[in-house]
């Protein structure tokens, strides 16, 4: 029985250059993340995260300056993207930021879930994403939105397809 090593993982530089790349995506040229005011803050496998801060036009309950629900699933929906492309990134770790790329064009949510545990209140917070299962056309996920003090304010799940 032949004996395969597994193919090379791509190197440092290009490394470098793809997580340049994936900032540079979710944090200029997804506009709508702009909005939002996400910026990456790891591109761990295990734990992708992004973070923002409580600004006025994020508010949805003006009265209490509560962050919108809108905001909190788009974030959540948001992190999992960026913990889906992480994993093909994993995944085909012998291609380069360029064949990656093609790869990411495909990611799209199917189902989305938001469960509100707590009052979007506070002033910056954390989104991450863990992938549970990357299957050849589906990607599973599971999203945590916590504040500034750790307090857990939505969790989230969701499908996508990665092919």
């Amino acid at each position: 029985m032949p004996h395969s090593s597994p193919l090379p993982r791509r190197s440092a530089a290009e490394q470098r250059h793809l997580d340049a790349m994936l900032r540079e995506t979710f944090e200029q040229r997804l506009r709508f993340n702009t909005v939002l005011g996400l910026r990456v803050v790891s591109l761990a496998p295990e734990g992708p995260q992004l973070a923002f801060d409580m600004r006025p036009e994020l508010i949805g309950n003006y009265l209490h300056g509560r962050l919108h629900g809108g905001v909190i699933a788009a974030v959540l929906d948001t992190v999992a993207g960026l913990a889906v492309a992480v994993g093909i990134a994993e995944k085909f770790s012998n291609e380069t930021a360029e064949q990656l790329a093609h790869r990411f064009g495909r990611i799209g949510t199917i189902d989305l879930r938001t469960d509100y545990l707590h009052q979007g209140i506070g002033h910056t917070f954390t989104a991450t994403g863990h992938l549970t299962r990357l299957g050849g056309r589906i990607a599973s996920l599971q999203m945590r939105l916590e504040n500034e003090t750790g307090l857990l304010i939505a969790t989230g799940g969701g499908a996508y397809v990665v092919s």
